[in-house]
This record gives C-alpha cells, structure tokens and sequence, in this order.
C-alpha cells in the first residue's frame, strides 16, 4: 500500500495526461482485434478510410471506457503501487473533467460508427462499453470473485465491432472469435491477479486468488486455457479458414498450454505463487491472442 500522492494543480494536466485516462497499453490489443477481425470479414484488406474510422473510433469507446473506470476506481486505484499515480486517483485530473472527455470520445465513436461505418458496429462498441463500465467496474469487481469471468466479455466485443463494420451483421466466425476471447481473459486476467494479490487483498478487491487462493486460481487457469485452445479450432472445423490458421492455432495453442501447465503444477505440489512463476504465462498470452488473430486474417486475405 503506499501513501497518499499530494493532489496535483489541476492546469498541469497535458494532452499526455489525458491520453494517459484511455489506458492506451491495454487498449492496443483490443484494437488490434478489431482490426483484424475487419480483414477476416472482408477476406482481404477493408477499404482504407472504413479501417481508419473503426480504428479511431474504436480507440475513443474504449478509452472512453477507460476512463470511467478510472474514475469509479480512482479510491482503490490511490491504494495500490500499480495505480496510485493515474491521472485522476493522484488529483492531476479532475473527476468532472475526466468524465466530460469520456463523455465526448464515447458520443464521438458511437456517432461516427453509426455514420461512418454500420449501425451494429456502433451498437457492439457501445454494449463493450457498458459491459466494462457498468457490469465489470460498477456491479461485479468489488462484489464477486466472478468479476472477471462475466466482466470480462467487455474485451470480447471489439472484434464484433470490426466485423459488424464491414459486412452490417455477425455471422458464427465472428462469434467464435467472441468466444475466445471470453474464455481467454480469464486465464490471462488470474495470471496478473496472482503477480499482484496482496495489492487487491489491501484494497479489498475479491479477484479470485485473494477469495480461494492460488491453488484454485491455477487450477481455473489451467480449465480456461484448455477451453480457450479447443475453442481457437472450431473454425477449421466448419472451414471458416484453412490449414495456415490451423497451424498457428495448434503452435500458439501448445505453448499456453505448456505455461499454464507450468504454473499448475508446482502450486499444485503446495508452493506458492511467485511473481517470477506468473510473468511468462501473463507476458505470452498477450502474445497468443495477437498471433492467433493475425493468423486468422491472414489466412482469410490470402487462401
């Protein structure tokens, strides 16, 4: 826990600070999900001005999303090493100029979407939206261990968004790239959970290794990660892609696999959960869903 930063003046703010309310590192692999979902709708590259106004668009709603978690959250977030110097939990930003700029990224995208690109397109980012502001940050993560697994499925919709945006509908594809990034996101999210435990155990956040400890925390990992590999082959199974996806599927799906296993089996034997045990799994599983979707699209443009 550290102590209390003393409240910044308000006119210091820059632009950087502002982009800083977006969390631009998280929002990064989210849009390149987007992204890459368009090429796999339109089995090629999309028409260069549509990509830009999804991908600006898509970064606005969910840094929008962003920054209303930081708002809400700014009380935990000035408890923990992690978070205590955020543009808003140090007083650098305030909570009402904070909250008009999120106001005005999530109005912007959703009316460029709608103009711009397709109607669904805007409805998906909007529904990532709240699903990250009002079911993740406001209803589950400071009452159930659950928060991330149904929270979670915020970080499932920006492929929708992409795919809504080149084609006006959602077909079984881009569901199943729904799916896996659902089940994805825990694995991934309990990774972090277990390098940074003591953190949520100050704040009293309920992430699950905080509530059941870390032998059920690696035995779920272990349970989404295996969902998560048979998942990322269903679409060679109703020949959505061809053997090129398949095979980074396979490759990327091994090695998730393998670290997952890694980290299991130890806790398992009764050791405790080091951060240096959780950083490989939490470092390369970032890494699995990029290559994983790049494969994906570049097996639609090019076979």
């Amino acid at each position: 826990m550290t102590a209390a930063p003393t409240p910044l003046v308000q006119s210091r703010a820059g632009w950087r600070d502002y982009l800083a309310l977006t969390k631009p590192k998280v929002i990064s692999l989210l849009l390149f999900t987007t992204l890459t979902a368009m090429v796999m709708a339109a089995r090629g590259l999309p028409n260069f001005w549509l990509l830009l106004v999804v991908a600006v668009a898509g970064y606005a709603s969910a840094g929008s999303a962003g920054v209303f978690n930081m708002i809400i959250d700014r009380d935990i977030d000035l408890k923990m090493a992690r978070t205590a110097q955020r543009p808003t939990s140090s007083g650098l930003i305030s909570t009402q100029n904070a909250a008009v700029f999120g106001a005005v990224l999530q109005l912007g995208s959703f009316a460029a979407l709608w103009l711009l690109a397709t109607p669904l397109s805007a409805w998906m980012s909007l529904a990532g939206f709240v699903c990250y502001v009002g079911v993740y940050t406001l209803w589950l993560k400071r009452r159930t261990w659950h928060n991330i697994v149904l929270g979670g499925a915020a970080g499932c919709f920006p492929p929708l968004v992409g795919w809504a945006a080149v084609t006006g509908s959602l077909d079984l594809f881009a569901w199943v790239l729904f799916a896996i990034i659902f089940f994805w996101t825990p694995a991934h999210f309990w990774a972090l959970a277990l390098m940074i435990k003591e953190e949520y155990r100050a704040v009293g956040v309920p992430m699950l290794p905080v509530v059941h400890g870390d032998r059920l925390t690696v035995s779920q990992i272990w349970l989404y990660s295996l969902y998560t590999v048979a998942l990322s082959v269903l679409p060679f199974a109703f020949q959505a892609v061809s053997w090129l996806y398949l095979a980074v599927a396979l490759l990327t799906g091994a090695q998730l696999l393998r670290l997952s296993w890694r980290l299991y089996r130890p806790v398992m034997a009764g050791l405790t959960v080091t951060r240096k045990m959780a950083v490989p799994l939490y470092l390369y599983s970032m890494l699995y869903l990029a290559v994983l979707f790049l494969g994906a699209a570049l097996d639609r443009a090019l076979l």
